[in-house]
């Protein structure tokens, strides 16, 4: 794909995101936003892990296989992302930001 002055593509790539989004989407009804990091809680070894949440807020309980399914997924669209912080992904606009930077900006 032609860059443009800058090395960014021309055309980036859109539409693999919003079929994610599409995908999660219809695979966890109500979610809202996924947070993914390689921290999970119960296991000693970095695993992909995730916490989904509706609109309100509300977190969504997931089996094991959809959480580590959806975190995957997501890592591999954004394989050159810095996985060692946490990311949030959003499934309105399909967009993923670091979980700590929005913290950051809300002031705590």
């Amino acid at each position: 794909m032609p860059a443009m002055p800058s090395g960014t593509p021309a055309c980036p790539d859109t539409s693999r995101r919003h079929r994610l989004a599409a995908q999660l989407a219809d695979m966890i009804s109500g979610a809202a936003t996924i947070r993914v990091s390689l921290t999970d809680p119960t296991q000693v070894w970095p695993h992909p892990h995730t916490v989904v949440q509706d609109e309100t807020g509300k977190t969504l309980e997931l089996c094991r296989t959809t959480s580590r399914v959806a975190a995957r997924w997501i890592l591999r669209v954004w394989p050159d992302k810095d996985w060692t912080r946490p990311h949030t992904f959003r499934l309105a606009d399909a967009t993923l930001t670091r979980s700590d930077l929005n913290a950051a900006e809300r002031g705590r």
